[in-house]
C-alpha cells in the first residue's frame, strides 16, 4: 500500500511538470509540488500507523478462510529483511527533479527573455559596452540558478535511477544470502565496474543494510549471518594456504639439502664414476623431456615408468660404485637406443595425418618400451642381488643364534 501511494505522488508530480511544461504556464507549480509532497508524507504516516494497529490486530489468531489458504500455499523461503525501503529515496529524487527542473527551465527562459531584451530593446542608441554589461548582469541574474536548478534536477534524476537499480538487484538476490557480482551486471545490462560502484554506494548508504563485497568485490553478500560464515571459510583457507606454503617450503629445503648431500658425496667419488653419475643425470633429464613432448596417458606412463627405473639404476651405482661394471651395455647401447626411439616416436607422433604405416611403428615402439622397462626392472634387481645375499646371510645367522639360546619359534610351542 505505502509502495502504491509514493508511486501515485510520484505520477502526479510527473503529470503536473509536464502539463505546466505542455502548457508554458509555471505559475503555482512548485506551490503545487509542494503540496503533493506534504500529502505525500503525511500519506506514508498514516499508512505507517495503520499497519502497525493492522498487524497487532491479525497476530492473535486469523481467520479459517485465511489459515487454510495459507496451508495452500507452498512453502517458500523467505527474502531476508535486510534491504532498505527506497520509496522516500524515489520521492525525493521526484521532488529535486521536479524543482530543479523548473527553476532551471524558467530561469532558462528568463535569461533568453532578458538577454534578446538588451540586444533588440536598446536599439542603436546603446553602445556595445552597455549591452555587454546587460548580457552579463542576465547571466548572472538567471544563469547561475538556473545551472543550479539543472544540477539539482540531475540529482534527482540519479536518485531515481540508482534507486530503481537497486529494486533490480534485489530482484535478481530474490531469498538468497549471497550473488555473484557478475550475474547482477548480467541481468541488470551493465558492466561490472558500474555494478561495483553502486554496490559500494548502497551499502555506505545502508541500503544493504548487512552488505559486504567479498572475494575481490565478485561477490555480494547481504546478510550478516553468511558473512560471519564466509569469514570462517575464507579464514581457515588462509590457513590452508600457509599451511601449503610451509609445506613446499620444507620440502624445497629439504630438496636442496639432499641436493647438496648427493653433490657432496658425489665430489668423494672417484672421477669415472662421476662421469657416469652425471652422463646418467643428462639421459634421465632427455627422457623427461620425451615425456613432456609426447601426448597420450598410456605411452607418458610407460615414459613415466622408465624415468624412475633408470634414475633408481644410477642411484645405486651412486650407494654402490662397485656396480659400476654392471651397467656399461646400459651406457653404452640401451640408453641412446632408448633416446632415439622416443625421438622417432616423437616425429611420428607430430605428423598431421595418422596414416597406417605410423600407426603401426607407433605400436612397435611401445612394445619395445615395454621391453625396454623389463629388462631395466631385471638389471634393477640384479644391482641389488649382493645386498639380497648379505640380508638372507644375515637372517640366517640371526636364526642360528635365536636357536642356540632357545628363543626360537619352535622352541616356543614346546
Amino acid at each position: 500500500m505505502i509502495n502504491r501511494d509514493w508511486e501515485r505522488f510520484g505520477d502526479s508530480i510527473r503529470d503536473t511538470v509536464q502539463s505546466a511544461i505542455d502548457a508554458g504556464n509555471f505559475e503555482e507549480l512548485s506551490q503545487t509540488v509542494a503540496d503533493t509532497v506534504n500529502r505525500a508524507m503525511d500519506s506514508f504516516a498514516k499508512n505507517i500507523k495503520y499497519t502497525g494497529q493492522a498487524v497487532r490486530r491479525e497476530r492473535p489468531g486469523q481467520t479459517a478462510g485465511t489459515s487454510q489458504n495459507m496451508e495452500n500455499m507452498p512453502d517458500k523461503p523467505p527474502v531476508p529483511d535486510v534491504y532498505r525501503r527506497t520509496t522516500s529515496v524515489k520521492a525525493w529524487g521526484y521532488t529535486f527533479l521536479t524543482v530543479g527542473g523548473i527553476a532551471g527551465l524558467s530561469c532558462l527562459l528568463l535569461l533568453a527573455f532578458g538577454i534578446t531584451g538588451t540586444m533588440l530593446g536598446a536599439g542603436t542608441t546603446v553602445g556595445i559596452a552597455s549591452r555587454s554589461a546587460g548580457v552579463m548582469a542576465s547571466l548572472g541574474l538567471f544563469g547561475v540558478p538556473g545551472i543550479a536548478g539543472g544540477l539539482l534536477a540531475f540529482k534527482g534524476f540519479k536518485k531515481i535511477k540508482r534507486a530503481e537499480r537497486f529494486q533490480a538487484y534485489v530482484r535478481t538476490i530474490g531469498t538468497r544470502e549471497y550473488c555473484n557480482v557478475k550475474e547482477l551486471a548480467q541481468r541488470a545490462g551493465r558492466k561490472t565496474a558500474p555494478v561495483i560502484r553502486d554496490l559500494k554506494y548502497m551499502i555506505r548508504k545502508r541500503w544493504f543494510m548487512e552488505g559486504y563485497l567479498v572475494g575481490k568485490q565478485t561477490c555480494l553478500i547481504v546478510t550478516d549471518s553468511m558473512y560471519k560464515r564466509y569469514c570462517g571459510l575464507e579464514n581457515e583457507r588462509i590457513r590452508n594456504e600457509r599451511e601449503e606454503q610451509e609445506r613446499k617450503r620444507l620440502e624445497g629445503f629439504k630438496e636442496r639439502r639432499e641436493q647438496e648431500r648427493r653433490q657432496e658425496e658425489v665430489k668423494r667419488l672417484s672421477p669415472e664414476i662421476r662421469r657416469i653419475i652425471e652422463e646418467g643425470d643428462r639421459y634421465i633429464r632427455r627422457i623427461h623431456e620425451c615425456n613432456d613432448a609426447i601426448p597420450g596417458q598410456e605411452i607418458s606412463a610407460k615414459i613415466s615408468r622408465m624415468e624412475v627405473l633408470v634414475d633408481r639404476i644410477f642411484d645405486r651405482v651412486e650407494q654402490n660404485p662397485e656396480s659400476a661394471g654392471d651397467i656399461r651395455r646400459l651406457m653404452d647401447y640401451y640408453l641412446p637406443t632408448t633416446v632415439k626411439l622416443l625421438d622417432a616416436y616423437q616425429e611420428l607422433d607430430d605428423q598431421p595425418v595418422q596414416g597406417e604405416n605410423i600407426l603401426s611403428s607407433k605400436r612397435e615402439i611401445e612394445g619395445t618400451l615395454d621391453t625396454l622397462n623389463l629388462a631395466f626392472e631385471k638389471l634393477l634387481d640384479d644391482l641389488f642381488q649382493e645386498t639380497a645375499w648379505d640380508v638372507s646371510s644375515d637372517i640366517s645367522v640371526l636364526r642360528t643364534m635365536l636357536a642356540q639360546e632357545g628363543l626360537a619359534e619352535e622352541d616356543w610351542k614346546r
